[in-house]
């Protein structure tokens, strides 16, 4: 496989594009039923396809010093930005106390310190317990399904949605690379057209089905007071997240494109998008957005953030905080001064 491969650069950039997009639009849900059914259909395959991809390219899980890599990569950033969503929900919601809890995930942090246990599982699952493929599956959605009876396992370190996503992560190891060039038919793109289609109408003629279930984070007993179908719903949700995320993978261009490049710093924009989404969600201007047919004008608000904290510039300035690095610094310092030397060059002789 090559070192970078544009047809998965390409679906990153799309998913971190959704997250936002979804993120944006939360506030108009419980208003605009056409939203919510557009919000619902984001949400049965953004993040599990995101998950799916962060799977696939766990394959070096096992050499040596991975896991380490992996704690500096996630972990750390996860401890520093709970610290700084701490400070911005203080002075955004003018709360009375501060309070640091580093076992509550902020927001969309979860996704650092579940993706990180996801890792330490599949060490587990493969190497550990050397589970082959069918039996790592079956056990993994077994718990997936079954954590949901215990309700004390919530948003604390992330648990339930560890548990849950977890098969979808393992799901996406298992997979190659031939996989994903079968989803890239004509004909597995009809069928993923029409995927998307039957359940947007689904969730417009179904609003009874609450996102909640969509998000994985909360036990049977916040959901529906532990029916008896509550493990019949989750199964469901499963294979509507597979067959959701298979259609979008069908859908996903192959060849490079002008956003290519930008799908290599989706971990920026997933980061620093909640900053400007939280802001615009407590201020007047999302007020102005208040028909079905801004939600077009949202999707360019959302592309143009995307595109904005994707930018070498933005990349490079906010490195040190994300990544704990500061190459990007460097090289755009030295590019400004190269090109500022080239120019004086030239304004001396010509």
């Amino acid at each position: 496989m090559d070192k970078r491969n544009n047809y998965f650069d390409n679906a990153k950039f799309l998913l971190i594009f959704l997250v936002v997009f979804g993120h944006i639009i939360r506030s108009y849900i419980e208003s605009d039923p056409f939203i919510l059914s557009v919000y619902k259909t984001i949400y049965t395959f953004h993040m599990p396809a995101f998950i799916l991809v962060s799977g696939f390219f766990a394959k070096g899980f096992y050499k040596k010093g991975y896991l380490a890599k992996l704690f500096k990569k996630l972990l750390i950033p996860y401890f520093l930005f709970q610290f700084i969503y701490t400070i911005f929900y203080y002075f955004l919601y003018n709360k009375s106390s501060f309070t640091i809890n580093p076992f509550d995930p902020h927001w969309s942090l979860w996704f650092l310190i579940s993706l990180f246990c996801w890792n330490v599982l599949l060490y587990l699952f493969v190497k550990v317990w050397k589970l082959g493929p069918l039996y790592g599956l079956v056990l993994s959605f077994g718990i997936g399904i079954l954590i949901g009876y215990i309700d004390f396992i919530s948003n604390y370190l992330s648990l339930s949605r560890t548990f849950v996503f977890f098969p979808l992560f393992l799901l996406g190891f298992y997979l190659r690379k031939e996989h994903f060039d079968w989803v890239q038919t004509n004909k597995a793109r009809l069928i993923g057209i029409s995927a998307f289609i039957l359940t947007l109408i689904g969730m417009y003629f179904i609003p009874e089905f609450s996102d909640k279930w969509l998000l994985g984070s909360k036990p049977y007993g916040e959901l529906d007071d532990h029916s008896f179908y509550s493990p019949f719903a989750r199964i469901a949700v499963y294979c509507l997240n597979i067959i959701m995320v298979f259609s979008f993978f069908t859908l996903v261009p192959k060849r490079q494109h002008f956003f290519t490049k930008w799908g290599t710093s989706t971990l920026y924009v997933y980061l620093l998008h909640g900053f400007i989404v939280r802001t615009f969600r407590e201020s007047e201007v999302q007020n102005y957005f208040h028909t079905t047919e801004s939600i077009i004008l949202l999707l360019a608000v959302s592309l143009l953030l995307t595109i904005v904290l994707s930018t070498r510039l933005f990349t490079s300035i906010t490195q040190p905080i994300i990544e704990v690095k500061w190459t990007k610094l460097k090289k755009l310092f030295i590019s400004f001064k190269e090109r500022k030397r080239k120019k004086q060059f030239l304004q001396n002789h010509y």
